[in-house]
């Protein structure tokens, strides 16, 4: 077991980190910008270490301000958290060169899944349903106009590297097909220096669906169950539930065999998630896979009773799975929104400043995971969101009164944030009956 670990991110997810190190005798190292110096959550590790200025680009991004701190902190392994280095797998491949272990994949499975074109291929041989679109890359106009009539309109446009919807484009007929692989290859090549774009059949008012899967060194692989994520706004995940309603048994039990074989053939280890989209017919297709632990894991955690930062930090140190796949329970129904400092009736901006009140919910089966406290200062160099709102009950109705309940009791004042948006969720009869979509957000609550 690891000694000493650096924490390679900031805010909540390297406060959930340091916390699980805590717990596990671990002493740590963290970094922080000049814009996170004297942040409290850095009083939790052993010793923090200043990487750069506010700007990502020059601290939490550079590999080698990091690969610094983590020397001169004298540590055994690094984690990433999510975001930022958490998917380069140039950083990974540094990590273990400078015989530092990255607590995540190997960088070669990174690589692999990274490129979405290369992961179709690999679930293609793991026999795990694609969408129909491109073999591979698109070279031309005139064959993107081939592919979309031979597949028909409408079709989607991705890059084949990143995500978080960036150079992403739905096109409905031969015009915008055209337009939006321009703009799709100029958003991608400035987004992951990386223009190359692949065509696919353009799945109407799907589900998001997610499989948490996690792999020892040994070669044990298991699921930890789904989450729905469809309640998204441009691509960007709002509410995050598992177990996914009104998944038929056979389907959700289909969808956790079909992550567990594409990770097994991609000879993947550590935590990492296999995104689907499943259609109106209930027929799922893999999308990609997050070679990471992701935002919404607490709603694994609270379903399963498994600490997953702890699980990914004995995996990286040699130790095999302590349980095989009919022993990991799935218990009740856990819901989890995203507390954004954005304004949803201007557009979402964003709303940095101070908080100059702070009233957080509690009660039973209730958990926030934020490193936001009164009197903090939100700034705008970073992602919006403040913290993670997680609720547990026994059923998704209780879960969702629950979640009703807590959200009314939040106070937040100094800055504008996401909670008026998620009540009105939560009180929508899609989302009570369990009818989303990754459109209903959109089509229906947002002010046009």
């Amino acid at each position: 077991m690891f000694q000493r670990i650096l924490v390679a991110n900031r805010g909540e997810i390297a406060l959930r980190i340091l916390r699980a190190c805590r717990e596990m005798g671990i002493e740590t190292v963290a970094v922080c910008s000049e814009a996170d110096r004297g942040s409290d959550y850095l009083k939790l590790a052993s010793e923090s270490i200043c990487v750069g200025p506010a700007q990502a680009a020059g601290s939490y991004l550079l590999i080698k301000n990091i690969i610094s701190a983590a020397e001169i902190g004298n540590v055994q392994a690094i984690h990433p958290g999510y975001g930022f280095l958490s998917e380069n797998e140039h950083f990974a491949e540094v990590c273990r060169s400078c015989n530092i272990d990255f607590i995540g994949p190997s960088s070669d499975a990174m690589g692999k899944l990274g490129d979405k074109i290369t992961a179709k291929e690999i679930a293609k041989s793991a026999k795990v349903n694609l969408v129909p679109g491109s073999e591979g890359l698109i070279e031309s106009e005139e064959a993107a106009l081939a592919i979309a009539a031979k597949i028909g309109y409408p079709v989607l446009i991705k890059a084949t590297a990143g995500g978080g919807g960036k150079g992403m484009r739905v096109a409905r007929n031969d015009i915008s097909l055209k337009t939006g692989l321009k703009q799709a290859a100029v958003e991608a090549e400035k987004a992951f220096n990386n223009a190359g774009v692949y065509l696919e059949k353009y799945i109407e008012n799907p589900r998001h669906v997610e499989v948490q899967i996690i792999a020892d060194l040994h070669g044990e692989v298991v699921h930890l169950w789904e989450r729905d994520c469809s309640s998204q706004r441009r691509h960007q995940k709002l509410i995050e539930e598992s177990p996914a309603p009104n998944l038929p048994q056979a389907v959700r039990e289909d969808i956790c065999k079909a992550a567990v074989r594409l990770i097994k053939v991609a000879n993947y280890t550590n935590a990492g998630t296999v995104e689907f989209i499943v259609d109106k017919d209930n027929k799922f297709y893999f999308i990609e896979v997050n070679a990471r632990i992701q935002v919404e894991h607490p709603v694994t955690e609270m379903v399963t009773g498994i600490d997953l930062i702890q699980q990914q930090i004995r995996v990286a140190s040699g130790e095999p799975l302590p349980w095989k796949q009919k022993a990991i329970p799935c218990n009740g129904h856990a819901i989890e929104v995203r507390i954004n400092a954005e304004d949803p009736e201007n557009d979402f901006r964003g709303s940095p400043g101070r908080i100059t009140k702070l009233r957080v919910p509690g009660g039973h089966g209730v958990r926030w995971d934020s490193h936001v406290h009164e009197g903090y200062v939100v700034g705008p160099y970073y992602d919006s969101m403040i913290g993670k709102l997680i609720v547990h009950k026994p059923s998704r109705p209780e879960a969702i009164a629950c979640m009703k309940r807590c959200l009314d009791e939040f106070v937040v004042e100094g800055i504008k944030t996401t909670i008026p948006l998620l009540k009105r969720i939560l009180n929508n009869s899609a989302f009570v009956e369990g009818r989303m979509d990754t459109t209903f957000i959109e089509q229906h609550l947002l002010v046009k």
